[in-house]
């Protein structure tokens, strides 16, 4: 069974999605959440479920390459097959990206390429959707490369964007979706019905 580890900046609910699924039929080991941060929701949620936690605070360390090489450490000691970024606000350097090849998938709230990149995180990005009068927004699965949102996509869900919407509300419908589509592919991804070739991916 392949063994993943989740990368989580805040509350944690797409990280809970990934629990709860693997409680009800067990796809995968999650052998450790990884925190950006002291005191968020994401480590209590790690907690209640017995699942190993460590946190990589970005003021421990001198730099970010001695911030990543210590975590590339403990993942491959742990065995590591798989790294989820649900969540993840920290630079990920291109030298970890490289070392963890195809390994590391991320959801984003958005349909990529629109509203993706820098600066492109939480509710930035649905008040630019709404800002920009797009109809259609939702969220995409992808492989994660050395650029920002920037690698081959796996999988994406629509959303309709409704009249009357807020940055909350147009968030709070798309979390709903991510909370189905990134269990599945991590799912997909751990029992090897995912297959990259390329740009181009083969969900089985």
């Amino acid at each position: 069974m392949k063994r993943i580890a989740v990368f989580a900046s805040g509350g944690g609910t797409d990280f809970q999605s990934i629990i709860d699924a693997n409680e009800r039929d067990k796809f995968c080991e999650i052998t450790y959440l990884i925190a950006s941060k002291e005191g968020i929701g994401a480590i209590d949620r790690a907690k209640k479920h017995g699942i190993h936690t460590a946190v990589f605070a970005k003021k421990d360390y001198p730099d970010i390459e001695k911030l990543y090489a210590e975590l590339t450490y403990l993942l491959n000691l742990n065995r590591v097959d798989y790294i989820v970024l649900a969540g993840w606000l920290k630079i990920i350097p291109e030298s970890f990206v490289r070392t963890f090849a195809d390994r590391i998938i991320n959801i984003h709230p958005s349909l990529i390429p629109s509203f993706c990149g820098a600066g492109m995180y939480g509710l930035n990005v649905h008040k630019a959707v709404l800002e920009y009068g797009a109809k259609i927004s939702g969220c995409t699965v992808h492989f994660v490369n050395e650029v920002p949102d920037g690698g081959a996509i796996i999988a994406q869900r629509t959303v309709e964007v409704e009249d009357g919407d807020t940055p909350e509300s147009l968030q709070a419908r798309i979390l709903e979706v991510e909370h189905s589509l990134l269990p599945e592919c991590v799912r997909k991804l751990c029992e090897g019905r995912i297959v990259k070739d390329g740009r181009k991916v083969t969900v089985k």
